[in-house]
């Protein structure tokens, strides 16, 4: 077995493999390839650049990062508006994510509202509006590098981007999953085999901004922070489906929200 953690997506990336270890640097390569491309600080980015882009524009993207986009529409559909990648404005204002440029910050827009993917790896901006993929990116580029290291031959790995993880091959992996009034404490564990895990939490991020309690997680109807003392985790197949919809349940307070059965997943909260 053979361990290696690199620093990507905000975030430590570890990939641990049981198989042939020149298999992980292609995996990183391609981490490293959705933090350039969904980057919301870089200028030079395909997010960047949808958000400098006017309403009406048709821009071309990679066709990654098409494909996050078009994920976080459905998850936003079935979710009913509880998923909204179109936060950044509300997390701009509370300083959790820098301005893009010298312009106003625009109004929060619900989903949908923004943005819509079309064909040929191309996305129409629809209105002023600003995205921030932090909430479904992550598990993207998990899922990536699985299957990067799955064409590649490996028998068995785990590829976990601070806290969101997926799973290969047949052996069972455990993990525990932190006790969110004392996060330095287990809250559950369990074992994953063939799987994505992902935990949305605010006892990291949750801070005082203006005089109220904010955090980097946005109730996606209604742009208000979520501020909750709990966590919500799902499993599901893809580590990318796991990552949106814990913001789902957690911002919801359903783990039986109606997206999940749809995406093949489960919740919990603790």
């Amino acid at each position: 077995m053979m361990r290696r953690a690199q620093p990507w997506l905000g975030t430590l990336v570890d990939i641990t493999v049981d198989g042939d270890p020149q298999a992980v640097s292609p995996a990183f390569d391609d981490i490293a390839l959705v933090h350039r491309l969904m980057s919301f600080h870089d200028a030079a980015s395909d997010i960047s650049r949808l958000n400098r882009a006017a309403a009406g524009e048709l821009l071309a993207v990679h066709p990654h990062t098409w494909q996050v986009l078009r994920l976080a529409a459905q998850i936003a559909e079935l979710s009913q508006g509880w998923f909204n990648i179109c936060c950044a404005p509300k997390l701009v204002d509370w300083r959790c994510l820098p301005p893009p440029d010298d312009a106003g910050i625009p109004s929060y827009q619900p989903a949908l509202a923004v943005y819509r993917c079309e064909p040929e790896h191309r996305v129409r901006k629809l209105a002023a509006g600003w995205v921030d993929v932090g909430g479904i990116a992550k598990g993207y580029a998990v899922d990536l590098a699985v299957e990067t290291l799955q064409r590649a031959g490996v028998a068995a790995g785990c590829v976990n981007a601070g806290g969101d993880l997926r799973c290969f091959g047949e052996r069972a992996w455990p993990v525990a999953v932190r006790d969110p009034l004392q996060p330095r404490r287990s809250g559950a564990q369990l074992e994953l085999r063939n799987e994505a895990l992902a935990t949305s939490a605010a006892y990291f991020l949750a801070r005082s901004h203006e005089g109220r309690p904010i955090s980097a997680l946005v109730d996606g109807r209604n742009g208000e922070p979520l501020v909750t003392a709990a966590s919500a985790s799902v499993r599901a197949p893809r580590c990318a489906t796991a990552d949106a919809l814990t913001k789902v349940v957690l911002a919801s307070g359903d783990a039986r929200h109606a997206a999940l059965a749809t995406l093949q997943a489960s919740a919990f909260i603790i």
